[in-house]
């Protein structure tokens, strides 16, 4: 006979949250429980079968497994033989561990195997300038870390003697414990899941099988490195206990504002002041670039504001690429301030005997709003 879905077992649906769970095993519980049915084999299969689906879907993790695979995801070969699944001596752990490594640090690796555990992955921040993310650099970092301990080579045992098999839970890392109906399985007290004891620790790790120490360490940043960038550093994190594999070292990478350029992926942004006479007469400018070279820009007669101008190959190297990206200037053009009374004399002058051809745009703007509101 097929197994009941355990929704409907609880009589909720896909979406029910954590309350809604728990409210409906507590209604069913106190209803079909054995002290309150004595006798009644039904009811006490049935309470089995409610406290079994409350189990699995109050954990994020089972219901997860659950939802993806239904029941197969805790019978002998789950996911159809296709996951070695199991659900003997490993229990639920090893499931979950295998579908939810990612999320739970590192899934196999980061679980005892013989008293071995993987090491914490290490976040190191990084602030490098734009130029440097232009031209790429060699930066040395130091990192506060675990480090494997050079006088039991990570056993934590002392030199000359070797971790044994721990008593209680003879190697699995995990113990079982019967509650009336109910087997409850949990980390093991004594080896704390490593499934070995050391009777004789090391004097320097203490039994540890590593200590902290600060490292030095050269991470290569390539040229056209973006803000946001991830280098991962394979073995760099911390050290495993016990023998077990390093962790990695995750370098997250963030550029720091330029007071000249902003970017846009490969390109650049540069915005240029020049005066209104320039604008309105013409004239060359010279601006800098992160090649270190300095390239002439012609303003051209009457440039308007907002103009931009194109350098090509004056960008940001396109990471692991032979292309480069432009620069772009964009044009601001100042208005005078400050004016002496000559000045202002030279100006009103100019205006007076501007025509309708020296400033086509806002002559043309007005005539349109003059129709717009006659019309």
């Amino acid at each position: 006979m097929a197994k009941a879905d355990f929704y409907e077992t609880l009589g909720v649906g896909k979406s029910a949250d954590e309350k809604e769970l728990k409210s409906a095993f507590r209604k069913l519980a106190m209803k079909c429980h054995p002290d309150k049915n004595p006798g009644d084999a039904e009811a006490e299969k049935k309470f089995k079968e409610i406290n079994e689906a409350y189990e699995t879907l109050k954990d994020p993790q089972k219901r997860a497994a659950y939802d993806r695979f239904g029941h197969a995801a805790f019978e002998q070969g789950g996911m159809g033989g296709q996951g070695g699944f199991s659900a003997g001596a490993g229990g639920f752990s090893d499931i979950f561990e295998d579908i939810f490594g990612d999320m739970m640090g590192g899934g196999r690796a980061r679980r005892s195997t013989g008293g071995r555990e993987r090491g914490a992955d290490l976040r190191y921040n990084m602030e490098i300038s734009l130029e440097e993310a232009y031209a790429g650099k060699t930066a040395q970092i130091r990192v506060p870390t675990s480090i494997t301990c050079d006088v039991c080579t990570g056993s934590g045992a002392k030199p000359g003697t070797q971790p044994k098999t721990c008593g209680m839970c003879h190697g699995s890392g995990r113990v079982r414990a019967s509650q009336g109906f109910f087997s409850v399985e949990r980390t093991c007290p004594t080896c704390h899941g490593r499934g070995q004891t050391i009777t004789d620790p090391c004097t320097k790790c203490h039994g540890q099988g590593r200590i902290s120490e600060e490292r030095s360490l050269s991470v290569n940043i390539p040229a056209g490195i973006e803000d946001g960038t991830r280098i991962r550093l394979q073995g760099e994190g911390e050290a495993g206990a016990r023998g077990g594999p390093s962790g990695d070292l995750y370098i997250f990478l963030s550029v720091k504002p330029h007071q000249f350029f902003q970017r846009d992926g490969a390109d650049l942004f540069c915005t240029v002041p020049i005066s209104m006479t320039t604008a309105a007469l013409g004239g060359t400018f010279d601006v800098a670039t992160l090649d270190a070279t300095k390239s002439r820009v012609t303003v051209p007669e009457g440039t308007q504001p907002g103009k931009q101008f194109r350098l090509r190959g004056k960008g940001m190297p396109v990471l692991r690429s032979a292309q480069t990206g432009d620069l772009y200037i964009q044009i601001q053009i100042e208005t005078p301030q400050k004016l002496t009374k000559r000045q202002r004399e030279l100006l009103q002058e100019f205006d007076d005997i501007s025509s309708k051809e020296n400033n086509p745009e806002s002559t043309g703007f007005f005539a349109r709003m003059k129709e717009f509101f006659e019309g």
